[in-house]
């Protein structure tokens, strides 16, 4: 664990997604929430029963259930989309391209069980894609929350934003060690740890692995910056050349595959405005497979051994 950030509880993404759609219920009366025949998975079950008369159950359906939240727009309604990350994205890339995003609605698109820490439901299901394939959209934004607290902050804040946002979180428990009141503002980076000798980027569950790689580094003399990245678009461009001005060197972690994603949004900052050795943390050009969450960042190279060498790298490449 990280004395910085001690862990406060374990619990799922997923289910502060649940916990801020419930708020979000109660404070707006035009959210609605779509599921794709998932409820229980996705956490919508309190808002479900709450607020029937504002809960759509459209069943495996997942393109219909894209076209309909488009639909409820028109009429002032907020919808929240749920489902898992490779439905919500892969799937009807179509519906989202053509009905949501070109046509610039106010749909909440909301994923749960992405990455390899889906575990054991395999390849088909851990989509390693899906953050590139939302950033390229125009007017899309792009969110992946590091803990629970956070998806809850994130679910409640982009209600507020008006245009199509891709919500991203996940299936296990996880250590969750952001304050519940931390203020979350889209598009705006959190530096957690402040540091001179390497700038650790990262989103998603990563962000605590950076954490840990970060008190690891610690105990060898090397002071490593910690940003959570939770925005991967729009993204903060003035907090990453501020940071890497300090420290000279990078390193992006994610939960994803290492084309398209984090790692790639912060490299072309790199090209255009500082060229800076970079390190990657990610999946390499590869699917997922069968295996316990832990067992597979462990396999594909997203554990804390990794974000240290890498950290490793990056600073011997300055």
């Amino acid at each position: 664990m990280s004395t910085t950030y001690p862990i406060l509880d374990q619990k799922d993404t997923r289910s502060g997604f649940g916990a801020g759609l419930l708020e979000l219920g109660r404070r707006n009366p035009n959210v609605v929430a779509l599921c794709a025949d998932l409820t229980g998975s996705l956490k919508m079950d309190a808002f479900h029963k709450e607020f029937p008369e504002r809960f759509i159950q459209v069943g495996i359906a997942e393109a219909n259930m894209m076209g309909i939240a488009a639909g409820l727009t028109i009429g002032g309604k907020i919808p929240f989309t749920g489902t898992f990350a490779n439905f919500s994205t892969g799937r009807v890339y179509d519906q989202i391209r053509q009905s949501i995003a070109y046509a610039d609605k106010n749909v909440k698109i909301c994923a749960s069980h992405a990455g390899l820490t889906l575990g054991e439901d395999g390849a088909t299901h851990q989509i390693l894609e899906d953050i590139g394939l939302m950033r390229m959209l125009p007017g899309m934004t792009v969110i992946v929350p590091a803990d629970h607290n956070q998806t809850k902050a994130a679910t409640l804040a982009i209600a507020d934003h008006h245009g199509p946002v891709y919500l991203r979180f996940g299936r296990p428990k996880w250590p969750v060690f952001l304050p519940a009141d931390l203020p979350f503002e889209i598009g705006k980076a959190q530096v957690l740890v402040e540091g001179t000798d390497v700038s650790i980027f990262a989103c998603g569950h990563l962000v605590w692995k950076a954490l840990q790689a970060a008190e690891e580094l610690a105990n060898e003399g090397i002071r490593a910056e910690v940003i959570n990245m939770h925005t991967i678009k729009p993204l903060d461009v003035e907090a990453v050349l501020k940071s890497v001005t300090r420290t000279g060197c990078a390193v992006t972690c994610e939960e994803h595959n290492r084309h398209g994603g984090l790692g790639d949004a912060i490299a072309q900052v790199f090209a255009v405005h500082r060229p800076t050795p970079q390190e990657f943390v990610a999946v390499n050009d590869s699917f997922g497979e069968s295996g316990t969450p832990d067992q597979l960042l462990v396999k594909y190279g997203l554990d804390t051994p990794n974000v240290v060498a890498a950290a490793r790298r990056a600073i011997a490449r300055r």
